[in-house]
């Protein structure tokens, strides 16, 4: 052994960490609608969701370590959720020409996800 010790991944911390994953493909996928799209429905559609993916990563990264008891936790997995299925769906529509019907299920998901966090934080108070 060469004298380093080898700390274990933080189990729950896969959140956070997934968050930090979509907020950097993000910045890629908003590089491509940029850069790489000539259909101006589809980049509109790939810049919307590299915003909401960026902006709720970068979110999921802060909030999660703050996470404290279920609701907040539930909260902020459903902001996850929400944010893959809006994201995917308008990705996977601009993209692959997949239908977007998902778009809206992650939008509710993401915006029940907002106010479940809001009633946890109230409630930590």
């Amino acid at each position: 052994m060469s004298g380093t010790t080898h700390v274990p991944a933080n189990p729950v911390a896969w959140p956070a960490a997934t968050g930090a994953v979509l907020a950097a493909l993000a910045i890629g996928l908003s590089a491509y609608a940029s850069h790489g799209v000539e259909d101006p429905h589809a980049r509109s559609n790939l810049q919307t969701a590299a915003l909401y993916a960026f902006g709720h990563g970068v979110a999921l990264a802060a909030l999660w370590p703050r996470a404290a008891g279920r609701l907040a936790k539930v909260a902020l997995l459903a902001v996850l959720l929400g944010t893959l299925l809006f994201a995917g769906s308008l990705a996977g529509g601009a993209l692959a020409g997949l239908p977007t019907r998902l778009a809206p299920a992650g939008g509710m998901l993401m915006m029940a996800g907002w106010l479940a966090w809001a009633v946890s934080v109230l409630r930590a108070r």
